[in-house]
């Protein structure tokens, strides 16, 4: 099944390429990726798509603001 899924976000994503944008948001590095797919190639070939001309915009935090505006009261 996650296969499959895997497959079609690709295809979704060669099918976007230079026609218009897309944004995706993991809590997950691409490094990790892999193994969520169980397809190292073609996970690998599907990071390579979506990062091509890509803006990477890295939200990490050490702890959550959620957290922090719970302790402050």
């Amino acid at each position: 099944m996650i296969k499959v899924e895997l497959k079609f976000f690709f295809n979704l994503l060669a099918s976007r390429n230079e026609e218009g944008s897309i944004i995706v948001t993991s809590n997950l590095s691409f490094d990790q990726w892999g193994d969520i797919f169980n397809d190292t190639v073609l996970t690998g070939a599907l990071v390579d798509r979506l990062i091509h001309k890509a803006h990477i915009l890295d939200i990490s935090r050490e702890t959550s603001h959620r957290y922090e505006e719970t302790i402050e009261y």
